[in-house]
């Protein structure tokens, strides 16, 4: 379903609609075949027009089994289609799925348009020409489901056969029968009578420009690339690999070409202190995992910010805790960025709110780390890593450089002194005359030797303090969607931005009177947050977790915050969060 998902992506890409995706893995590497834990999904919303969110429900959902079935029917528009592989509905195949009575034989789905299709049959059928043993020529029954969807959206062949020829090129009978099976399915939605109708969804209106498909997790891979490219410096990234984070590691892997280099660590810890030693000497540096290898790289982070050296760290966000939920979303680490380390240990945190802006977001982390000489944390999160949207492909020149330098007069240099903002000086090992030591022992202001002096601890505290809090003079101004001030501000941060937008806008083309506030920048904030905030007379904080942000925007601002909270594994829905609006707005809590 993943594969046939991303294809009817990249067709959708190519026809110019504006889309947005959410797959939907199981989370057992392998779960038993047509079991409720082992549905695989994926969801496209795509249109003319500008879209934020893979849908709340859809219109039409194909389902391979019984239990693909169970799993997404409440998802299902009344009305919409229902396309069931019939021959996959066997007793065996029900039981397993948890039901007592085959569906497609009572009132559970009146209502729908429903399509019983063999696919199976038909599919063996249509490639019995290939030669294949019968259980492989099963397995294009996918690629069926496809061509039918490809008929039913008017979606081209054409981007899925050049596809085929190089997944398959050394293969030709896989590679035949899929194609077999693909065109089955396309001919069999347009000769048989089954529906009624046929969709045409025309291009989005986008500005000029190269657009791409890309997934957040590739976003953020080209992001830490272009910002070394912009520096003219090396880009090292170490990383154990852990879901949902380990496609970062796989993308960057094919860009040694572009001086990318890469190193799959035996653990966590090791990847962590690996990027330290590479920032040590001048790289730029970068790790990437998820919620739990962030805790063991807690203390190796605490080093990191003791050393004050440069680089990112990329947390894609999953369901927890301990393994949790490791293939959905979730937004629960913002408390272990912002305050998840021992000590008094400052560092900036940004969050990513789309695939596209996974880019934008780690450029601008290395620009933070460069400048002011500390670690940087990116958040993403399962939704957002996975998902795919349109890119408007940057040009390189239009991108800021970012200066380096790690050359010093050896006669005036000391490893603590600070510039304008606040950050000791990058000097390299093996640089006469710059001989310097680091450690995690806490350090003399300006000369870096080891101090358990309690006023220089004190002074050394509140400095890395305020060398983090100087980072909000870099950053923009935080802007509004709406009006400046009025009934209701809504605030959200990373991954939900879609959704709020859309349920925002949802709300004001009512007449209500509310705006919306999307952070990217969670530490410090944006130094025009707090009268943002003081002008509306309720604010209300949609969260993926149990209400971090909404504490950390009462403690910080003393206002009366009101948590939205969710902890499915899932996104938000539009309606959902619509539906609070409007209860605020008229008069509940």
């Amino acid at each position: 379903m993943q594969l046939v998902g991303t294809q009817f992506t990249d067709a959708t890409a190519i026809v110019g609609n504006d889309l947005v995706t959410l797959p939907d893995y199981p989370a057992e590497i392998r779960a038993p075949a047509g079991s409720l834990a082992g549905v695989s999904g994926f969801q496209i919303n795509f249109a003319s027009t500008e879209v934020y969110t893979p849908g709340d429900t859809v219109q039409t959902l194909v389902a391979m089994n019984p239990a693909a079935l169970k799993v997404n029917l409440a998802d299902l528009d009344h009305g919409g289609h229902l396309i069931l592989n019939i021959d996959a509905f066997t007793p065996t195949a029900l039981k397993h799925a948890g039901y007592e009575a085959d569906p497609t034989d009572d009132q559970e789905l009146q209502g729908y348009h429903v399509h019983k299709v063999p696919m199976t049959k038909l599919t063996i059928e249509a490639v019995k020409d290939a030669g294949l043993k019968p259980k492989e020529a099963e397995r294009c029954k996918n690629f069926f489901a496809l061509g039918l969807a490809f008929w039913l959206y008017d979606r081209p062949l054409d981007a899925t056969l050049k596809w085929l020829d190089q997944k398959f090129g050394a293969r030709p009978q896989i590679r035949q029968a899929n194609e077999l099976a693909l065109r089955a399915g396309f001919n069999y939605g347009n000769t048989t009578e089954m529906f009624q109708v046929h969709y045409r969804v025309r291009p989005a209106r986008v500005p000029p420009g190269t657009y791409r498909k890309i997934r957040g997790n590739d976003a953020t891979s080209l992001g830490l690339m272009a910002a070394a490219w912009q520096a003219g410096q090396k880009l090292f990234y170490a990383s154990y690999p852990i879901t949902p984070a380990s496609d970062i590691l796989h993308e960057l892997v094919k860009h040694k070409n572009f001086g990318v280099k890469v190193f799959q660590a035996e653990d966590e810890i090791a990847a962590m202190c690996a990027a330290i030693g590479a920032a040590y000497g001048g790289a730029f540096a970068a790790t990437g995992t998820s919620g739990p290898g962030m805790a063991l790289k807690g203390e190796a982070i605490g080093l990191a910010v003791m050393l004050e050296l440069p680089m990112v760290i990329v947390n894609v966000q999953r369901g927890g805790p301990s393994t949790g939920l490791p293939t959905k979303t979730e937004q629960a680490d913002l408390f272990q960025a912002v305050l998840g380390r021992n000590g008094e240990c400052p560092l900036p945190v940004l969050a990513a709110s789309s695939p596209g802006d996974c880019f934008a977001t780690a450029f601008e982390a290395f620009q933070i780390a460069v400048r002011y000489m500390t670690p940087v944390v990116v958040l993403t999160d399962g939704y957002v890593a996975n998902g795919s949207e349109p890119w408007r492909v940057p040009r390189i020149e239009d991108l800021p450089r970012i200066a380096v330098n790690h050359e010093f007069p050896p006669e005036t240099f000391q490893p603590y002194a600070r510039d304008e903002n606040l950050a000791r000086p990058w000097a390299l090992p093996g640089t006469p005359g710059l001989a310097h030591r680091i450690g995690g022992l806490e350090k003399e202001h300006i000369t870096g030797k080891v101090s358990y002096d309690p006023a220089n601890h004190d002074f050394m505290v509140r400095l890395r303090d305020a060398k983090v809090a100087k980072v909000a003079d870099m950053i923009p101004e935080q802007t509004l969607i709406g009006d400046e001030s009025g009934d209701l501000l809504v605030v959200s941060w990373g991954g939900t931005y879609g959704t709020i937008r859309s349920a925002v806008e949802r709300v004001r083309d009512k007449g209500g009177s509310v705006s919306h506030c999307h952070l990217r920048h969670m530490h410090p904030m944006p130094r025009n947050l707090g009268k943002i905030l003081k002008s509306f007379r309720k604010i209300l904080v949609p969260e993926l977790n149990l209400g971090q942000l909404c504490l950390l925007l009462r403690g910080r601002y003393l206002v009366d915050a009101i948590g939205f909270n969710k902890v499915q594994g899932k996104p938000f829905a539009v309606a959902e969060v619509a539906a609070r609006i409007d209860q605020i707005l008229n008069g509940g809590d």
